[in-house]
Formats: C-alpha cells, sequence, structure tokens
C-alpha cells in the first residue's frame, strides 16, 4: 500500500483546506486511515479517522465541529476537510492505513504512512 498525501499549503486563520490521501497498492485488507499531524520536536497528534467499510469517523475533541474527514471508495481517497484554522493547526499533515480492526486514535497502530503535506495557518 501506497500513500499520497496533498492538499497543505498557507492559509489565513479562519480560512479552510482541504487534505486528500490517495490509497493505492493492495487496499482490499485497509481497516482505516488516519489523519495525524506533527511540528517539530512533539510527537504525532491524532486528527482524524475513518474506517473503510462502514465510513464511521473518529475525531480528539480539538477537531470536533471543525474539521471533517470523508473517503470515496472508488477513488481510494480520503479527504480531510479543515474549517475556521487557527495558527496551532500549523503543522506537517500525515495520512496513514492501519490494516487490522482495532485502536485508530494512536499513531503507533498504523501501519504505512503517506510523506506529509505541510500546513501553515498564518494569523
Amino acid at each position: 500500500v501506497q500513500l499520497q498525501a496533498s492538499g497543505g499549503g498557507l492559509v489565513q486563520a479562519g480560512g479552510s483546506l482541504r487534505l486528500s490521501c490517495v490509497v493505492s497498492g493492495r487496499t482490499s485488507n485497509t481497516y482505516a486511515t488516519g489523519w495525524f499531524r506533527q511540528t517539530p520536536g512533539k510527537e504525532r497528534d491524532f486528527v482524524a479517522a475513518i474506517t473503510w467499510s462502514s465510513g464511521r469517523t473518529y475525531y480528539p475533541n480539538s477537531a470536533k465541529g471543525r474539521f471533517t474527514i470523508s473517503r470515496d471508495n472508488v477513488k481510494n481517497t480520503v479527504y480531510l476537510q479543515m474549517n475556521s484554522l487557527k495558527p496551532e493547526d500549523t503543522a506537517v499533515y500525515y495520512c496513514a492505513v492501519r490494516n487490522s480492526f482495532g485502536v485508530v486514535t494512536t499513531s503507533q497502530y498504523y501501519d504505512t504512512w503517506g510523506q506529509g503535506t505541510l500546513v501553515t495557518v498564518s494569523s
């Protein structure tokens, strides 16, 4: 499985961005795709996740109401719509795939990672 994340960029506070993650390769066994973000010197933080079969979504409290994760099973693409962006949302955003059923809110359980896309929110 390979992941290609895109859609990052520079946006003013209060603005929106939509990130995309194209999942290619042997995708039939993937359980969920998640988005995480990371700033220098810090661990990767969970942003959102979605399961491929049922479309169940997961968010941390910091993302609820502002971020929306969705999937297009035909295009094998997962999207992260980010609204009302804040400067503290600035980070490199990574998408990742978990192959087996289980916890989707912790980065250690994910099997494959994309290259990351930088989101910069100016104040």
